[in-house]
């Protein structure tokens, strides 16, 4: 039953998330560099992994420690909000998963400490009284598309690449991808309030979706993942020869189709409908993780 809650406290999409990020541009180093795997990129690999994970459960729980009141409307099934978990037991896990994090990363490597160091600093001041940038529109999505679309991005294939060569160039296809998860971020920052609309009005909490109202912040987040796979697309075209630019433009494409298509269904008064269609959002940022990659394994 704790590991059940442990595991919603640790909001499941965004382990998901953060997972396939790490591997991803492990893959990506990997590729680019021509390296092959060895026991000491699979050990970094590994410690990378965990250390991303207990920052991300850091930056989720303190969210949820200072959004109790709040999640009681909006997610009332969440562990500290449903009372599943004490505030005292989220505390705890707060404070150790971010000790570990930065201990961890501390002993990997400077670019890997400095990618969790910096994503926490900003994770906390996103949650945490006074600073609290959830509060603003315009700093809380500055502050997810800074952590999910640049320096992950940057910050995690500096680390890799520097395992594996020594040094920390960063090649065109990752500008791609941080330039594509950049504005996918955008769009994921600005719908994520759309399904939390009564508890935000409630406790006075400005987000875009109050400012703008539903259906403008919904059509917003559908062409700002239209610009991101387009630009993606375009972007892929000038690199061609450093990736796979026909699975690269067929498989964005695609998606970029099934967005439009699953987007005619979403009933933006019913809140289940909006929440699929969030859960949907975080499918296809999962799959850039997975198909970007592969791209970059000519075949």
């Amino acid at each position: 039953m704790y590991l059940q809650q442990l595991w919603k406290f640790s909001r499941p999409h965004t382990i998901i998330g953060t997972s396939l990020s790490v591997f991803a541009l492990y893959s990506i180093a990997l590729a680019t560099t021509d390296s092959s795997i060895s026991a000491i990129s699979a050990i970094q690999l590994l410690g990378t992994w965990i250390a991303c994970l207990l920052g991300n459960i850091y930056i989720v729980g303190l969210n949820q420690l200072y959004d109790v009141e709040i999640d009681r409307v909006n997610k009332p099934d969440l562990p500290l909000a449903s009372g599943k978990l004490s505030i005292t037991q989220g505390k705890w896990i707060v404070g150790i998963t971010g000790i570990l994090a930065i201990a961890i990363a501390a002993c990997l490597g400077k670019w890997l400490f400095g990618t969790v160091a910096i994503s926490l600093v900003i994770g906390t001041a996103y949650s945490l009284p006074p600073i609290r940038f959830k509060q603003y529109p315009l700093l809380a999505a500055i502050c997810i598309l800074t952590v999910r679309g640049c320096i992950v991005n940057l910050g995690l294939f500096s680390h890799f690449n520097e395992v594996f060569t020594g040094t920390n160039i960063v090649p065109a296809s990752i500008w791609v991808l941080t330039l594509f998860i950049l504005v996918f971020t955008v769009a994921i920052a600005i719908f994520k309030d759309v399904p939390d609309l009564e508890g935000d009005r409630q406790y006075q909490i400005q987000t875009f979706t109050i400012v703008l109202g539903k259906s403008n912040v919904f059509n917003l987040t559908r062409w700002a993942i239209t610009v991101a796979y387009l630009g993606t697309i375009v972007a892929g075209l000038s690199i061609a020869s450093t990736i796979n630019i026909w699975f690269l433009v067929s498989s964005h494409f695609g998606l970029l189709c099934l967005l439009w298509w699953r987007s005619q269904d979403i009933n933006l008064e019913q809140k289940e409908s909006i929440a699929d269609f969030y859960q949907f959002i975080w499918k296809l940022f999962f799959f850039e993780y997975l198909l970007f990659p592969i791209a970059c394994f000519r075949f």
